[in-house]
């Protein structure tokens, strides 16, 4: 007597629940996932044409150039000397306000290096100033 062997079939992978699985891990990266803001710069701009009279020895300028060379108060100065004598002219002056002008030439990277100098003094108050 002769014993027959069993055919089996060969072996697979159910796919039957294959959309299921896939639906239930959209939703779960669609919950889990945070999506990040821009942040930007945090700045409170004044109403168009509002002009306020301030006393000359109440202001600081710096400028920034074409050539993306830095003046304080018309002398140049390098980006790690600003924060010191920001910090001693705002230890003197409490209502000293910053302003800010950059060249249309310059980069935007200097604009905001030189504003975070600004920003690590202290400064409460920075104006942008429009180039002439």
């Amino acid at each position: 007597m002769k014993i027959k062997k069993k055919l089996r079939a060969p072996p697979a992978i159910p796919t039957s629940s294959m959309a299921d699985i896939a639906f239930l891990l959209i939703i779960f990266f669609l919950v889990s996932t945070t999506m990040k803001r821009d942040q930007g710069l945090g700045l409170t701009l004044p109403g168009f044409g509002q002009t306020i009279k301030i006393r000359k020895e109440n202001i600081c300028n710096i400028w920034i150039n074409a050539q993306e060379k830095i003046a304080l108060d018309g002398k140049p100065v390098s980006l790690r000397e600003i924060r010191p004598i920001l910090e001693d002219k705002l230890g003197k002056n409490d209502k000293l306000i910053v302003s800010l002008k950059t060249d249309k030439q310059a980069s935007y990277n200097v604009m905001i290096n030189v504003l975070d100098e600004i920003k690590l003094t202290g400064a409460k108050r920075i104006s942008l100033a429009a180039p002439d």
